[in-house]
This record gives structure tokens, C-alpha cells and sequence, in this order.
């Protein structure tokens, strides 16, 4: 399936590296916004691409959210780690804070945007 065919396609499961994280923008004009996929085995977990501390992007290399170990996103600007199952920051400025999550389905091996309206690109 295209993403032409299901606009809220964002991409198949087996695009992403096990475990690997990818960023998208969705949306369009004033409603665009960056989001960010962590695949863990078979489990996805999707957030807004911006730390709760400062607003920055997470990605300290485009498309890569992950800490060395990859177990942990980490943020580029200052090293903030969350924990990828819910976005929760246990350790740096913004500890005790959570990335906002992303509503998203798996289904057929592919991963899609689970809002009404918000096309993928």
C-alpha cells in the first residue's frame, strides 16, 4: 500500500531497524509537525520530535532518536533520556516530564497515523 493510497500511511514495520527509531513530518502548512517512530521487537512508540524541556528536536542525527545502547531516546541538545514505552524522562533537565505521545495503529505490518485527517510525508 502506498502512502498515496492511505494518506496516514507513515511507513511498514520493517523499515524501521529492530531496535531503531525514524522521524516524519505530518500535516500540512500551520497543522505540520514532527513525530518520531521507536520500534522495540514488535511494539512501536510514537511522540512529537521535540523535548519537553526547550522545544529543540530529539534527533541528534536525522532519524535517529535512540541512545548508544539503544534503549533509551536521548535527546541531542542536552542529553535528556526517556523511556521509550511511555515518553517518561528519568534522567536530565527535564526529568519527571513526558514526550507528548503520537496516537498511532499497526496493523499488516505497517505503522499509520491513528488521527483523522493528518496525512504523513
Amino acid at each position: 500500500m502506498s502512502a498515496a493510497a492511505d494518506p496516514n500511511l507513515l511507513c511498514r514495520l520493517s523499515e524501521i531497524e529492530l531496535p531503531g527509531s525514524r522521524g516524519f513530518r505530518v500535516g500540512t502548512g500551520a497543522e505540520e509537525r514532527a513525530i518520531l517512530l521507536v520500534r522495540v521487537g514488535q511494539q512501536v512508540a510514537a511522540y512529537e520530535n521535540h523535548c519537553p524541556h526547550v522545544g529543540s528536536p530529539l534527533d541528534w542525527v536525522p532519524g535517529r532518536f535512540l541512545d548508544f545502547e539503544r534503549k533509551n531516546i536521548q535527546c541531542a541538545t542536552h542529553g535528556a533520556r526517556f523511556r521509550v514505552a511511555d515518553g517518561f524522562c528519568f534522567e536530565g533537565p527535564c526529568a519527571g516530564k513526558f514526550l507528548t505521545p503520537v496516537p498511532i495503529r499497526v496493523e499488516g505490518g505497517a505503522i499509520y497515523l491513528a488521527e483523522s485527517g493528518a496525512s504523513a510525508s
